[in-house]
């Protein structure tokens, strides 16, 4: 195990256990939906967009306790997403982190109100988080909503990623590829980096960087996923592979083919890496989370 795999799993297992402190006890007849909540969310996972954005908040000295709220909650949101893309009506999906997706376990009425309930309680979550001050908390509902929505955001992503296909043979292909990316998988991962340096007050010219930072990561991220789709091990990978062709996505694979996109993939490493050099030996984790993204199994 590298040195960042050792880092993230230290990260997610003090993290996990704080995150499932956020869930009051239930009782009543919701109760159902509460454990369809937390089946998706304490499934595994890297806790990649949590550690990301704690990480780029420690740049700025904010403590671990802080950023947590603002961790949580999006982790909430993400795994909303994850349970909404394997419906049948989307991705239809039945593994996910090598179990049963949500709505194979329960039922796909559970699995929808599920997601509605992350996504609704991330932003009770946030909203409620007093060690964070007010004017913070509420920069980073407006960005989270905005990272997570139709326009520019995560559901805008997933609605061109359904549709996308018929744009395989356009002139325009490259843009709309960069733009379904920017928009799906971008929008988090960004929002996770830029949470840190809001969360920090960071200075613009900072804040810049790390957006910069965050969209090199992002598309090598998504390439990345697009190639073990095509060449993973199910065993590792945790989900089913290969969905990509069976369904005609419009992926970075489909339209540079493995080895061009393997070589743009380490290309946006090699300019992140030199992007977040600036913090000097605090970027550190953040250059090895960066090797880590197109050297991952899963």
């Amino acid at each position: 195990m590298s040195d960042i795999e050792e880092k993230l799993s230290a990260f997610s297992k003090r993290f996990n256990c704080d995150l499932q402190q956020c869930f009051p006890p239930v009782n009543g007849g919701e109760k159902r939906v509460v454990e369809a909540m937390l089946y998706s969310l304490m499934n595994g996972g890297k806790r990649l967009r949590p550690y990301l954005l704690c990480e780029c908040a420690s740049l700025f000295g904010v403590s671990y306790e802080t950023a947590f709220p603002a961790a949580a909650s999006l982790e909430m949101l993400h795994t909303y997403s994850l349970i909404h893309d394997d419906l049948p009506a989307m991705d239809n999906d039945d593994l996910r982190r090598g179990q049963p997706t949500c709505h194979i376990k329960f039922d796909e009425a559970t699995a929808i109100l599920a997601g509605d309930g992350l996504l609704t309680y991330a932003f009770e979550y946030l909203s409620n988080a007093l060690n964070i001050r007010p004017e913070i908390r509420l920069t980073l509902v407006q960005m989270l909503s905005s990272a997570a929505g139709a326009f520019g955001g995560m559901v805008g992503g997933q609605t061109l990623d359904l549709y996308a296909e018929s744009a395989k043979n356009d002139q325009n292909a490259e843009p709309i590829i960069l733009r379904l990316e920017e928009m799906k998988t971008g929008r988090l991962l960004r929002y996770a980096c830029e949470a840190g340096a809001v969360l920090g007050k960071a200075p613009l010219d900072m804040r810049h960087t790390i957006v910069l930072y965050s969209r090199k990561i992002g598309q090598a991220f998504q390439i990345a996923d697009d190639i073990l789709d095509r060449e993973g091990n199910p065993a590792l990978v945790g989900k089913t592979l290969h969905k990509d062709d069976s369904q005609h996505k419009f992926t970075f694979v489909t339209h540079y083919g493995i080895d061009v996109a393997r070589q743009k993939a380490q290309q946006l490493i090699a300019e992140a890496i030199d992007i977040i050099s600036v913090f000097a030996d605090h970027a550190e984790n953040l250059q090895n989370l960066a090797r880590y993204i197109i050297e991952r199994n899963h």
